[in-house]
């Protein structure tokens, strides 16, 4: 009986030893998993989803600003050249359109002292150098180029609030190098024949 009751304590602790055992192990195969969701974690924490609108934000208040925000700063001078190139175009367009204009109505009126009606050294001519019939064909033609140059000049305006958005979306993209993809262009020797297309490549 004692001998009996020797073995089967002896083997209540044994039984222990092996769950404590196993218990150990399974603690330690546990760490790496928490490092690995810890990690994820903090890369996912990189991620800003209001950047973006931020950046768009920017631009809209004052463009060129979400392009600094982005840290894309070579971009600011395109911004403001397009810009400017496009008031340019506006204000030049706008500024002829009124010239005949005026002219025109002041023909309406019976007048012949619209600035047409003298040459370059400010003299009166007989015959204006620019007809009636001329004057709106005039009006018409600076009246369409200013509208074009107030529509680049509102689209310039709102492919810099895109461009600030969409650069900071892809900012924050982890763009990886064993990752490509890349035009190919092969010739077949046997048949002269040419392939175009793309080619992904993909390292393990």
């Amino acid at each position: 009986m004692p001998n009996k009751l020797f073995i089967a304590t002896l083997f209540s602790l044994l039984f222990c030893c092996f769950v404590t055992a196993q218990e150990k192990n399974n603690k330690k195969k546990e760490i790496p998993e928490a490092i690995s969701v810890d990690s994820i974690i903090e890369i996912k924490s990189s991620y800003n989803p209001l950047a973006p609108a931020k950046a768009a934000f920017y631009s809209a208040v004052l463009p060129g600003l979400g392009q600094a925000y982005n840290k894309k700063y070579w971009k600011i001078p395109i911004v403001y050249g397009g810009l400017a190139t496009g008031i340019y175009f506006y204000t030049t367009n706008n500024k002829e359109y009124n010239r005949y204009r005026d002219a025109y109505k002041s023909r309406l009126a019976g007048l012949t002292t619209d600035e047409f009606y003298y040459d370059t050294n400010g003299e009166l001519l007989d015959t204006p150098r620019v007809s009636t019939d001329g004057l709106e064909r005039g009006q018409e033609f600076y009246r369409k180029n200013k509208e074009i140059s107030l529509l680049v000049t509102i689209g310039i305006y709102a492919l810099n609030i895109i461009d600030a958005n969409v650069d900071a979306h892809l900012m924050q993209f982890n763009v990886d190098e064993n990752l490509s993809l890349a035009p190919h262009f092969r010739i077949n020797e046997m048949d002269a024949t040419s392939n175009l297309g793309l080619t992904l490549n993909f390292k393990f």
